[in-house]
């Protein structure tokens, strides 16, 4: 299994999503704020919206934090977010990607470098690394949604490209222009997914050993700690017996 979804397990099995349970709403509040501002406040008609708060929802946002986030688009006091991606390296040569909204570009530009170079990491120009991966859409479901075959066959009536299955779960891969079609198409078969998002899916993969795993980890939970990251990638892959020892 490939970085993206290697991560989010040692998360969860380092407990750090309950700990930064806080960070992790305020981040896809801002995501919901910024979609209703550049589009229709109304889920339905803006794809991007109806994404965002389908990803809050799933991560346990209450109602009244996502309905306060579209409110708070519509008024003149709304913060201005200007979305930027950095790019680098990190330990062993892993390639980073790093999603922010900003207020302030050059205060998140200093710290991201600063972060990078504090972890014996490198931030390279904008493209240094993003030709390495692909944007796609991503739907995650759990393993008791259905077997390999069944979930194979509602993602490819839904229009998907690929579909990972294991004793974790489903993990199915679309186009990143489909994402709000087939992930519509999916609920109607498999019902509520546990994640809805665009990210970017490494081609290829850097296996790591313990220490530069240990080293990975402090960079990347660094980064994540900048309130204006809301989403940090690198294509790392990690044996099961480090995975054991972290």
């Amino acid at each position: 299994m490939a970085g993206h979804s290697k991560w989010a397990n040692i998360q969860h099995r380092k407990g750090r999503q309950d700990a930064a349970r806080s960070k992790l709403f305020s981040k896809l509040s801002k995501e919901i704020t910024v979609a209703a501002k550049m589009g229709d406040p109304d889920p339905e008609k803006n794809p991007r919206l109806r994404l965002a708060v389908k990803e809050a929802k799933s991560n346990s946002v209450p109602k009244d934090v996502i309905d306060r986030a579209i409110k708070k688009s519509q008024g003149g006091d709304a913060d201005n977010y200007e979305e930027i991606r950095y790019e680098g390296y990190g330990p062993n040569g892993v390639a980073i990607i790093v999603e922010a909204m900003t207020d302030n570009r050059n205060r998140t530009a200093s710290t991201v470098r600063s972060t990078f170079g504090k972890h014996g990491g490198n931030l390279g120009e904008t493209g240094s690394v993003s030709f390495m991966f692909d944007r796609k859409g991503q739907v995650v479901y759990p393993a008791s949604v259905g077997d390999a075959d069944d979930v194979m066959m509602a993602a490819i009536e839904a229009g998907a490209e690929d579909v990972e299955s294991s004793d974790e779960g489903h993990v199915i891969w679309c186009a990143d222009t489909d994402l709000n079609e087939v992930s519509s198409a999916l609920e109607e078969q498999l019902g509520e997914s546990e994640s809805t998002k665009l990210v970017w899916r490494p081609q290829t993969t850097t296996e790591l050993e313990l220490e530069d795993m240990q080293k990975l980890m402090k960079l990347i939970e660094a980064l994540e700690d900048d309130d204006d990251v809301q989403n940090v990638t690198a294509n790392f892959e990690v044996s099961d017996e480090v995975m054991a020892a972290l």
